[in-house]
């Protein structure tokens, strides 16, 4: 199935997904989705999706809800098998599509296509496992389990930096557990959510199993998040935003995952291996051009090497070499869009005007080449202090602010000193302090000797603090979002038997005389 037939020379309308077909929108209003690094290409135009739209997707999610259900766990598991062979076969043409309408580098858009895989395969086991509990009864002749039922229809709102990995993360063990998906992409990214949901289709998920609806996150994702027909709600996304949604979901106590900001550090003491340090920081801080919630924003390091590592940081951060995400020169892709850049400058200004220096980049990048594009300068920050704005709020963009301390304890209570908890990161060769910082730092994911990015599909993902509300994403923890425990006792003695009192006969308790 496909749904892109455009005109010659006209760029393509894609349409909603709803009951297994493609629709066009109650609105008959469109947005665009354009090229961050040329605005001048336009990827295609979109249904701009209201309440109505919601509601029939909900509606068909509703309808498909007992045919899922009743659908073997392993059958399902089979469908999301055929899904990531499927995308498989299409990952360097969705990737490319990515890089075109996200920006980020070739190698890394494949990198989050792969996600989608690894996650499909993952998922697609969990269907004939779906591990419950078996335990002895108390009662002779008795049967006791506890077994994971789905909870119904899942929302699934997501953004647009990873715009295949984490509607996968979200839908795939959704849809393993039996419950049906109204899926809400970023405006930013609607095409990348077009084709996944292309190759979902072609991979024989039933009518109405999945339902896409693109628009604003005032038309869409209210709809969703407020439905008394949405039993759960997963996203990604702000703090602020997932506190207005948790507002919301609360009023009618529906299940919620949130998995929100970061402002993830990355320490290095004196004794660590500078030159594997400095590839990492690298890396987290500008990968993706530091627009993930995982990147490292803040760089924590031992007074005494400071200034060495500060100086070949920013001698190599100066040659990353900008443009557009499918030059295979390009190392660092551009912004998602201007408000973006607008927001990066400002933070740099307001870094300044707190007394940091800038020691490499700190503006936005205009070259001939790359004029049509968002593009910024990867730039570091020194002079940082632990409170400072640049230090404790999410800019979301290739920014680095360095922090110096005189030593472990100083730099636990900077790593562990903001309202964020995801992911952080220790450079050292001292055993003993490395596993003192998995115990002290307070975020859901600690590495060592390696950057804060770079999560694997097979262990939970998710922060602490205002980065979310508990839950975790990936791992065979996902399937608690999406499921509820049911306990079943059979008793096959032939007579009433009373938990707590023919248990436990008159005379008999522990301890009795």
């Amino acid at each position: 199935m496909t749904v892109h037939v455009p005109p010659q020379g006209e760029a393509p309308t894609f349409h909603h997904f709803i009951d297994g077909r493609w629709v066009p929108s109650a609105t008959g209003r469109t947005f665009e989705s354009r090229n961050p690094a040329d605005r001048r290409d336009l990827v295609g135009r979109f249904q701009a999706g209201d309440a109505a739209d919601v509601a029939r997707a909900i509606m068909a999610a509703g309808d498909a809800l007992p045919g899922w259900q009743a659908t073997p766990a392993p059958r399902r598991g089979e469908i999301l098998y055929r899904f990531g062979a499927l995308l498989a076969e299409r990952k360097e043409e969705i990737a490319r599509a990515m890089t075109r309408e996200m920006g980020k580098v070739l190698t890394e858009a494949r990198g989050d296509v792969q996600e989608g895989i690894d996650i499909a395969f993952l998922m697609a086991g969990e269907g004939r496992r779906l591990f419950g509990d078996t335990v002895p009864s108390e009662l002779p002749d008795k049967w006791a389990m506890s077994i994971r039922v789905p909870i119904g229809v899942a929302g699934i709102v997501t953004p647009w930096n990873f715009p295949v990995a984490i509607p996968c993360w979200k839908m795939m063990p959704a849809l393993v557990t039996g419950n049906t998906v109204v899926f809400k992409p970023a405006t930013d990214t609607p095409h990348c959510a077009t084709l996944l949901v292309e190759v979902m289709a072609e991979a024989g998920f039933p009518p109405g199993t999945v339902n896409l609806v693109t628009g604003t996150g005032a038309d869409v994702g209210d709809a969703i998040v407020s439905s008394a027909d949405v039993d759960v709600v997963s996203f990604t996304g702000s703090t602020a935003v997932g506190k207005r949604i948790a507002e919301t979901a609360g009023r009618r106590l529906k299940r919620l995952s949130l998995e929100l900001g970061g402002k993830n550090a990355i320490v290095v003491m004196a004794d660590a291996d500078l030159d594997l340090a400095v590839d990492g920081i690298l890396w987290s801080a500008f990968g993706t051009t530091g627009q993930r919630c995982t990147a490292a924003s803040r760089l924590v390091v031992e007074r005494s090497v400071h200034d060495r590592l500060v100086a070949m940081l920013a001698e190599r951060a100066a040659s990353l070499r900008l443009g557009p995400g499918l030059d295979p020169g390009t190392e660092v892709g551009p912004l998602i869009n201007e408000a973006a850049v607008e927001k990066v400058a400002a933070y740099v200004e307001i870094g300044r005007q707190a007394g940091a220096e800038v020691a490499c980049g700190g503006a936005p990048v205009r070259d001939d080449d790359l004029a049509h594009g968002s593009f910024f300068a990867p730039t570091i920050l020194t002079g940082v202090r632990p409170m400072d704005r640049v230090a404790q709020e999410e800019i979301f963009g290739p920014v680095l602010s360095v922090i110096a301390v005189d030593g472990y304890e100083e730099a636990v209570a900077a790593v562990n000193g903001t309202r964020y908890g995801l992911s952080s990161a220790i450079f050292t060769r001292d055993v003993n302090r490395a596993f003192r910082a998995m115990r002290d730092f307070r975020t859901g994911i600690v590495y060592v000797n390696a950057g804060t990015i770079g999560a694997e599909t097979h262990l939970p993902f998710g922060g602490v603090k205002e980065t979310g509300n508990g839950g975790r994403e990936a791992g065979h923890a996902a399937l608690d979002t999406y499921t509820e425990w049911k306990s079943v006792y059979v008793d096959f003695s032939g007579r009433l038997q009373r938990a707590q009192i023919d248990n436990q006969p008159a005379g008999d308790e522990p301890g009795a005389r």
